[in-house]
């Protein structure tokens, strides 16, 4: 019945309205042609469906899609594809002209300088942020952009195939003018996801854009060369395109070649580093099944299965090793979306919990590696002092630690508002154990 009215819908396009529905978190709703329609909410990100949706197409200005974004309105498109990607563009463009405004708040007018706490007040307003307030601002003006930029939705459609095969994946389709195939790159990013293989969903063309980035990245793989072979991410999982932190594991003097644990093992790339130097074995562990199944992939093309593996878990394997490694999110911070949850660790929770536990797991002698930046310190989000405490705390003592400086384009990209504290990063290996 969906399909159905669906394809009415897309024939009887005159008069189209705003609906407001009451919906679950899996479904959209809109009026169309004077006729009720909903259609699958498709998201890797666990961005909630929207609640208000209205249909458009080539004859929406940028103006316009901005204000029914800022009133929280879904835009459903009907028109041309590219023309689709342009108006996501433009509406890109206005809202970051619109985010450059002055910083602060003007003096109220006829206040005197100098005199009484409205100068202090004028004094404070115009005080220059901190690292820390800019970095929060920076963020904060970000994520509204992206959550407008998310309102604009193509339709996808799943059918059978024309080969009768009778596989889904290979039948979704954007059933819009000059729409590019995206059968591929949907069940990569969808195929577990709530509304995969329902007659109609629709999906963010900003999500489906960054997906169909993403699934290129995984068909080309990232060349590492501490390995000397390519990394396959899967969606979700955090890009080792980084290379001085994979560098770091790959130089630090070994404790051992017995058997090491890899926490929060992400495309499993430091695992086969380790693999790669002669460790035996090598036991990766993360809380995002996408990670160890994306992990365990990129172990089979290594052809590296019998010394690698990866499973679902908060922290630690089972037992003890003579080394651990940790590579947590750099900066402390909610994690809006699953995919922030590569860069952001709420309060800095992975990083205390993985020091707390570590000489519980530690095998006599053994030592735990810590792979952090420091640029949570460059921006006042952390201390210096609060992780040496964290440290001393957890019964740890410092063994060692390598620095090196950050190669990638964004440390040098003095355009980046953040690239004051980008340019003086330091990414370090601690050699942490047991003190005493």
């Amino acid at each position: 019945m969906r399909a159905a009215e669906a394809g009415r819908n897309r024939t009887e396009r005159g008069g189209c309205s705003i609906a407001h529905h009451a919906t679950d978190s899996a479904e959209i709703a809109w009026t169309e042609g004077g006729r009720e329609a909903t259609a699958a909410w498709l998201t890797a990100n666990d961005r909630p469906a929207p609640k208000r949706v209205t249909v458009v197409d080539d004859r929406l200005t940028a103006d316009q899609a901005v204000r029914y974004a800022a009133q929280g309105t879904a835009m459903l498109w009907r028109g041309d594809f590219h023309n689709a990607k342009q108006l996501l563009s433009a509406i890109d463009r206005r809202l970051a002209k619109g985010g450059k405004g002055g910083k602060g708040s003007r003096a109220g007018k006829g206040s005197k300088a100098g005199t009484g706490s409205s100068a202090a007040k004028t004094s404070a307003a115009r005080a220059p942020e901190s690292p820390a307030e800019e970095f929060y601002r920076l963020r904060q003006a970000r994520a509204q952009r992206s959550r407008m930029l998310s309102l604009v939705l193509v339709p996808v459609e799943f059918g059978a195939p024309a080969d009768g095969s009778g596989s889904i994946q290979h039948s979704a389709i954007l059933p819009l003018p000059r729409a590019p195939r995206v059968a591929e790159a949907i069940e990569f990013a969808y195929a577990s996801r709530l509304g995969f293989g329902a007659a109609l969903a629709a999906v963010s063309l900003q999500e489906l854009t960054g997906v169909l980035s993403a699934h290129q990245w995984f068909l080309n793989g990232v060349d590492v060369p501490s390995l000397g072979a390519k990394i396959h991410p899967h969606y979700g999982t955090f890009l080792p395109t980084r290379h001085e932190y994979v560098d770091l594991v790959a130089r630090a003097p070994l404790p051992s070649r017995e058997l090491a644990f890899d926490i929060g093992v992400g495309t499993g790339v430091l695992s086969a580093v380790l693999a790669k130097r002669g460790v035996e074995r090598v036991i990766g562990t993360d809380i995002h099944q996408r990670a160890v199944d994306c992990a365990q992939d990129n172990f089979a093309r290594l052809e590296i299965t019998g010394v690698a593996t990866a499973q679902l878990g908060s922290m630690f394997p089972d037992g003890r090793a003579p080394l651990i490694v940790c590579n947590p999110p750099w900066l402390p911070g909610s994690a809006a979306s699953t995919l922030d949850a590569a860069v952001y660790d709420p309060s800095s929770q992975m990083l205390l919990q993985f020091l707390a536990g570590l000489p519980a797991h530690l095998s006599d002698g053994g030592e735990g590696w810590l792979v952090l930046s420091d640029l949570a310190e460059l921006l006042g989000l952390r201390t210096r002092e609060m992780l040496l405490e964290a440290i001393a705390a957890a019964g740890l003592e410092i063994v060692d630690r390598l620095d090196t400086v950050p190669t990638h384009r964004r440390a040098r990209n003095t355009d980046d508002l953040l690239h004051a504290a980008r340019s003086r990063e330091v990414t370090s290996l601690w050699r942490l154990r047991v003190a005493g």
